[in-house]
């Protein structure tokens, strides 16, 4: 990434800082005759209610759906794990962001941290929302994971191998593991933060950044084995190496698509008017760019790799999503619509600078990375073309209301930027070359 903090003299930063904290507490609000704290929490606070009531609808809508399907709740499980890893992975992105931002001692990104904590913040709830895909696990049934089902594990030699990692009580331990680890270093990264607000201490940030190097190595790993858990083993004869990095690009796609939109939504309420510029969307926009490309550049070698041993046991996972008709043609427009358009549509420098902009290809990857868990997960359903109707809507509407009111309820009492952190002025002063 090209950019960099342009030197400013110190008493012109600490002048912007103190402005930022002291004239509009949570947030840079214009001045009008309620204020900016009062301001930002009516809106948090409609906007969770009313998240919450569309999350609560449709979730139950599809399950009465898949109720009705009659096929004992098998499509809209699938349905429900699509929508389910998309919105897990905008949250696991969260915990990337925030933990990489004190890792680096980023100065540009201090006014967008707070945002990147709360959306990390969700951590918990997501492993609430995951229940309906655990629960069938411990009961021995095989509706998504066929190794959950002791008679098929003893029938087949490659799931038999495998019992020893795939199996319900060594699942539930790592799943706990899992959202125990996320949950711990995103409510330590935002308490330390909220701490700083009151205090200003610059040891806060010495003991966030110790923090980050641990906690990024221990990311990589429980985000790395959680793919493989609850995606990469729907099929347990395929394996791939890089599954946990294909899945990883797309957390960070999310997270800087999530954070472009959050800042954009919160500018058009009044809110961080002036501390969220053009310069950040650009640095935002450049994360989004370049993952873009990382995405591409990950899923050929997967793809590669396979191709050129040309194992039946790599190929099979293939070969169900490259059938002439319907899949084939879903690979393409993935390949299309996830790379080659958003490659030229967020090349030029005015988009990525321009609010309105690069929140429509905000809105657009954050749909094709929806696009890319359907192309991973419903193949295993067993359709020979996609289908793609009410209940997966519902699911996803379901999911993504859950992650912005969860996100919406944690920010209501909260100011919207690091008020004290040292490096706020630099930040507020970043210009981007």
């Amino acid at each position: 990434m090209t950019s960099k903090d342009r030197e400013r003299p110190a008493k012109s930063d600490d002048k912007k800082a103190q402005g930022a904290a002291s004239e509009t507490g949570p947030s840079s609000a214009k001045k009008s005759g309620t204020s900016p704290e009062k301001s930002a929490r009516t809106a948090l606070g409609s906007l969770f209610m009313k998240a919450l009531i569309v999350s609560l609808v449709c979730l139950g809508g599809a399950a009465l759906v898949g109720k009705a399907a009659d096929d004992g709740f098998r499509r809209f499980s699938y349905a429900y794990l699509t929508a389910y890893m998309w919105g897990l992975a905008i949250v696991l992105g969260g915990v990337f962001w925030v933990t990489l931002q004190n890792l680096v001692n980023a100065k540009w990104s201090v006014v967008l941290r707070r945002l990147g904590e709360l959306i990390a913040m969700v951590a918990p709830v997501m492993a609430v929302l995951a229940l309906p895909i655990v629960l069938p696990i411990f009961s021995g049934n095989d509706i998504l994971y066929s190794w959950a089902n002791h008679e098929r594990v003893e029938a087949d030699h490659l799931l038999h191998h495998k019992a020893g990692y795939l199996n319900p009580t060594f699942f539930l331990i790592r799943f706990v593991f899992y959202f125990g680890f996320w949950t711990l270093l995103s409510r330590f990264f935002l308490k330390q933060s909220l701490e700083q607000d009151k205090s200003g201490a610059p040891a806060i940030m010495k003991r966030m950044q110790r923090a980050a190097g641990p906690g990024m190595i221990l990311f990589a790993l429980t985000t790395t084995f959680c793919s493989i858990d609850l995606v990469m083993s729907l099929d347990a004869h395929w394996f791939s190496t890089i599954f946990g990095v294909y899945y990883f690009a797309s957390c960070v796609l999310a997270i800087n698509s999530v954070l472009v939109l959050a800042a954009a939504w919160l500018q058009g309420k009044g809110q961080l008017t002036a501390d969220v510029t053009a310069d950040h969307y650009h640095d935002l926009g450049k994360m989004m760019f370049a993952f873009t490309i990382f995405w591409a550049y990950i899923g050929f070698s997967q793809f590669m790799l396979i191709w050129y041993a040309n194992l039946p046991e790599e190929t099979g996972w293939y070969n169900e999503r490259f059938h002439e008709g319907g899949w084939l043609n879903l690979s393409w427009a993935l390949l299309i619509a996830h790379f080659v358009i958003p490659f030229f549509g967020m090349l030029s420098r005015h988009v990525k600078r321009n609010r309105k902009a690069i929140s429509f290809w905000a809105f657009w990857v954050l749909g094709v990375i929806y696009l890319d868990m359907y192309w991973m997960i419903m193949p295993q359903y067993g359709a020979e073309h996609p289908e793609f109707g009410l209940m997966e809507i519902l699911s996803w509407l379901g999911v993504a209301g859950a992650v912005v009111a969860a996100t919406a309820f944690a920010a209501r009492d909260k100011n919207l930027i690091p008020v004290k952190d040292p490096r706020l002025g630099q930040s507020l002063a970043f210009e981007n070359i």
